[in-house]
């Protein structure tokens, strides 16, 4: 048990610093005279942290490949039992079930909820349900790895198994310190360019708050039942929508932009030209679809509702602003299906990330002029630099992984009843950390009416696709285990 006491005590730490983050919508709480309980859950997390950080601090070195894997997977899943605890202890009637999956949803950015009635919950709480979404979106762990050297516990096993994107081994600068604060500052800047930006459009202070939360952790979580279309505010989708595809990008394209203080960055950012395209050929191919089978009353309506949703479920965001499941199920799906590779690698999104849908796409072309010229050498390359054959086989792997997870699990929620395109959808977006799927989990509804069985399936649902799958794989398999 000591070989583990290392991944312990950093866990032990986070866990405490989490529940410190709790003092802020404390402070919210406080000063709009609201009442939530958030002290008993900041003391209980604070207190069981530094149990666990005191018990096993002797044991403290420099994480290692296992340290790294296991303190990543024991956090994701650790979390959201104390990110629960405000929501349990404040809204009566909820259950335990219920509370651990909303914390899950909101740490994994997934944003799909079991909450009704959010327009009368307390401003503090909801607050709190977004702020998850925040902590999650860039990844708790890369916020702690700038404070984990100063305690003697280097950071770089860790980060490389929280960063999602397939090519990890690139930093941003020399010291993994420096470049957690550098995209730490980038997310912070980006978050408060929101947050003013939807204040201008419309929305009162807190909404804004909330909403800015939200966005740029590509969560989903909204303070009204009704999502964004409680609103009804032209200005504010295309505020949501321009910051969403802000976050949909690398965050470290972003922060080398800012720090040189260039453009260039994004100019040579091979994902940008896909993302884009994509995008751009699903909005107009969606609206001239639905146009002609006259879903809305003109174009410029259906423009409207395709480009927002095409863009929240693409990067998946997954706020709404109208119940697209009244779209033909072709619409439906294929909005769905956006949602598993349009976000960039290194972003706060879900999926498979864009980068590999490239090199996924970029192998199926070589492997079809092999057919035709088996001794030819044709290499894949992303931008004019080669993609090494492990990383080849990484991705060949991890999407196949991927594929097994949505049908498998589909299968387990099928077979325990659940209806089939329900089933489904709700894997799809779980996995995804979309949020809204289709059917009885669609944009106009949620995820209460679900079995608890459910709801623990689609929670590892979750968690297995905000650690993109293997590094919560590797933690189940008794290999992992043996010392």
């Amino acid at each position: 048990m000591r070989a583990y006491h290392p991944a312990l005590n950093a866990l032990g730490l986070i866990i405490m610093i989490f529940g410190l983050l709790m003092t802020v919508p404390l402070a919210v709480s406080y000063s709009l005279d609201e009442g939530i309980r958030f002290r008993d859950s900041i003391i209980i997390t604070f207190l069981v942290g530094l149990l666990l950080w005191v018990v096993t601090r002797c044991a403290r070195r420099d994480l290692r490949v296992h340290d790294g894997f296991l303190l990543v997977a024991a956090t994701w899943v650790g979390l959201p039992v104390f990110g629960a605890l405000p929501l349990l202890l404040n809204i009566p009637g909820l259950s335990a079930t219920d509370a651990y999956f909303e914390a899950v949803s909101g740490l994994t950015a997934t944003g799909g909820t079991v909450l009704t009635r959010l327009d009368d919950l307390p401003i503090s709480l909801n607050l709190w349900r977004t702020f998850m979404h925040w902590i999650g979106g860039m990844g708790v762990i890369v916020l702690v790895v700038a404070i984990l050297p100063l305690l003697g516990i280097g950071g770089r096993q860790l980060f490389k198994a929280e960063v999602p994107t397939p090519m990890k081994e690139s930093s941003l600068t020399p010291r993994i310190t420096e470049t957690a604060k550098g995209l730490w500052v980038t997310y912070m800047l980006l978050t408060l360019a929101c947050g003013l930006s939807l204040w201008w459009a419309g929305l009162g202070p807190w909404d804004a708050v909330i909403h800015a939360f939200s966005v740029t952790g590509l969560g989903g979580f909204s303070s009204k039942d009704a999502s964004l279309a409680y609103f009804d505010n032209v200005a504010v989708e295309a505020v949501a929508a321009g910051f969403a595809l802000l976050s949909g990008l690398n965050f470290a394209t972003h922060y080398m932009a800012l720090a040189r203080r260039s453009p260039l960055p994004y100019w040579r950012d091979p994902e940008l030209p896909f993302y884009f395209g994509v995008l751009a050929f699903s909005i107009v191919m969606l609206t001239l679809y639905l146009m002609q089978t006259e879903a809305h009353a003109d174009l410029l309506t259906t423009l409207r509702y395709v480009a927002f949703h095409v863009v929240s479920i693409s990067t998946s965001l997954g706020l709404s602003t109208y119940d697209y499941t009244h779209w033909p199920m072709f619409a439906q799906t294929w909005v769905l299906f956006l949602g598993s590779f349009v976000a960039c690698s290194g972003s706060a999104g879900g999926g498979i990330k864009m980068m590999r849908a490239m090199i996924l796409y970029k192998q199926v072309l070589r492997e079809i002029v092999r057919s035709l010229h088996p001794n030819v050498v044709v290499p894949v390359r992303i931008g004019e630099q080669p993609v090494p054959e492990g990383i080849l086989h990484a991705v060949l792997g991890f999407s196949f992984m991927y594929m097994v997870s949505i049908v498998s699990l589909t299968l387990l929620l099928s077979a325990s009843g659940l209806e089939l395109i329900t089933a489904f959808s709700a894997v799809v977006a779980c996995l995804n950390n979309t949020g809204p799927g289709l059917e009885a989990v669609g944009p106009a509804s949620n995820y209460q009416a679900l079995a608890d069985f459910h709801k623990w399936v689609l929670s590892f649902a979750m968690i297995l696709g905000r650690l993109e799958i293997f590094t919560l794989l590797v933690v189940l398999t008794p290999a992992f285990w043996r010392r």
